[in-house]
């Protein structure tokens, strides 16, 4: 059943014995992370480079902020390491440009939790990746599984490169709508996921959006201020009512945190809680780790009327046999399908469920 994985060596053990110097592209979060584990591997690293505009004298963690000719002027070749991510064509293709003369790898580091996805993680879990594997509903989607976890493992950006889909092909070939059909859509930012909705079913019959972050949810009750039919709720989505600790950044990376800057306690609540047995055809959530706990806020909802299910499925290395299996736990019935869209490193990976006819 595993012939799907072919890679059985993670990254990290291959970078332990790497005979060339590695060297980070970018600063930042990412940057912290892989410098992190690099640190908890042993792995030593040579340098830090930007893009052209980025560099500027500075340093960042002890390391000057070099320029990659110079780099390649002082090393010769080396390892990347990519430490951000981007789902724009010009920067995926300088990316490309730069993997084809310098050996190139973007790290799969949870957005969420601590666990690292390494050939171990999976051997750790095979049974329940397998069955997921065994289950999904088309060839396309156990493609796009196999590519997910072939490049957690290994980290090599050909399994990214293969399979960019976007979310309007999504909507063609597993989504529909007969109209009047009630969306909810947790984690709205700005109302961006509402305007998709209404192209595709322009005669709704009610939006309900949950957004937590302050500064996110003005520019929502402003994105959405001529709309009918839209109720807006200035909380985050879990298994129900809470105050918990939330860092509030004002972008679509805002989330349940402990620790760092902007952070504040703020209300969740649940779909089942809010939408207190008013019908529901299709739920979106992507909320930043807490996918799992919002679904088992679903329960009664899904029970009732087993709506559309987008579920964003990238923010923690258990997404990929933990949510199909509580899916399926919560619904028998659905299928499920796997799609990634443009993004370098793993992310904007999307489960959806789809009620079996």
């Amino acid at each position: 059943m595993s012939d799907y994985i072919t890679e059985h060596l993670s990254l990290w053990d291959y970078l332990k014995g790497a005979n060339k110097p590695i060297v980070l592209y970018g600063m930042g979060d990412g940057a912290l992370k892989i410098l992190d584990v690099c640190q908890q591997y042993g792995i030593p690293v040579a340098g830090i480079f930007a893009s052209e505009g980025f560099v500027r004298g500075h340093s960042f963690m002890g390391y000057p902020v070099e320029r990659l000719a110079d780099l390649e002027a002082r090393l010769g070749q080396m390892i990347i390491l990519l430490a951000f991510g981007v789902d724009y064509d010009e920067m995926i293709d300088t990316i490309a440009a730069i993997a084809a003369r310098q050996e190139t790898y973007a790290p799969d580091l949870p957005v969420c939790g601590g666990e690292l996805f390494t050939y171990g993680y999976y051997l750790t879990h095979r049974e329940a990746f397998d069955e997921v594997y065994s289950r999904l509903a088309d060839e396309k989607s156990r493609q796009v599984f196999a590519d997910m976890l072939n490049f957690k493992i290994s980290g090599k950006l050909p399994y990214l490169f293969g399979n960019m889909g976007n979310r309007e092909e999504d909507f063609a070939e597993i989504l529909s709508f007969s109209g009047g059909d009630h969306y909810v859509d947790l984690g709205a930012y700005d109302g961006d996921t509402i305007e998709e909705f209404i192209r595709h079913c322009p005669q709704y019959g009610s939006i309900t959006a949950f957004e937590p972050d302050p500064k996110n949810f003005r520019k929502l009750t402003e994105a959405t201020a001529r709309l009918e039919r839209v109720r807006l709720v200035p909380k985050g989505s879990h298994s129900g009512a809470a105050e918990l600790c939330f860092a509030a950044r004002g972008g679509r990376n805002s989330a349940l945190a402990q620790e760092g800057k902007k952070l504040r306690t703020l209300p969740m609540t649940s779909v089942d809680l809010e939408l207190a047995g008013a019908r529901a055809d299709y739920i979106k959530m992507d909320v930043e780790g807490a996918e799992e706990a919002t679904l088992l806020g679903c329960r009664d909802t899904i029970a009732a009327f087993r709506p559309m299910l987008s579920v964003a499925a990238y923010h923690r290395s258990s997404d990929l046999y933990r949510l199909p299996h509580l899916i399926w736990e919560l619904n028998p019935g659905y299928r499920l399908y796997l799609r990634r869209h443009k993004y370098i490193p793993a992310w904007e990976i999307i489960l959806y469920a789809v009620q079996a006819m």
